[in-house]
């Protein structure tokens, strides 16, 4: 575990009855699940992630190739929506043509549109992303005038905890 010293809270944490300190979120839901372990009363806590920034990891290229893929299989989901919804209203081998012509015809849509949209930036974004927002450390707080009980709650779990 990771704690930044849970059991010596500083003036600045017991005014915000912080419970413990963390550098990983992973770490903190361990103290939470802990401490629900313990049987506190966790509907006190918050877990209050500061000094925040943005990560954009990069998963790869996006060409108009893989825009127009993109597009196809998504416009091939949506024809196979509406596909099936106007097959509520039919029987027979027609309820078949509708659900493959609604995902031929969406799949070439999605593509034809996927492409586009690609084409009209210019090549000004021709990678794909994923955001996600981190924090530098993850703080265990107590609301109510639980601090003090927590932070004992966890001590006892931590020094009973095999792995901890």
């Amino acid at each position: 575990m990771s704690a930044t010293d849970p059991g010596a809270p500083s003036p600045v944490s017991m005014a915000w009855n912080t419970v413990a300190s963390y550098d990983s979120y992973a770490d903190a839901q361990a103290a939470v699940d802990r401490l629900s372990d313990e049987r506190f009363p966790v509907e006190y806590l918050d877990i209050i992630g500061t000094n925040l920034r943005t990560v954009e990891r990069v998963t790869g290229r996006f060409t108009k190739g893989s825009a127009s893929a993109a597009g196809a299989a998504s416009g091939a989901w949506f024809g196979l929506f509406i596909g099936l919804l106007v097959g509520l209203f039919t029987t027979g081998p027609v309820w078949l043509g509708l659900i493959l012509g609604g995902v031929l015809i969406g799949a070439l849509w999605g593509a034809v549109f996927g492409f586009a949209s690609h084409a009209a930036t210019g090549g000004r974004r021709d990678f794909a992303s994923r955001q996600s927002l981190v924090a530098s450390r993850y703080d265990v707080v107590a609301r109510g005038g639980h601090a003090e009980e927590a932070r004992q709650a966890l001590h006892h779990a931590e020094s009973t905890d095999p792995q901890g």
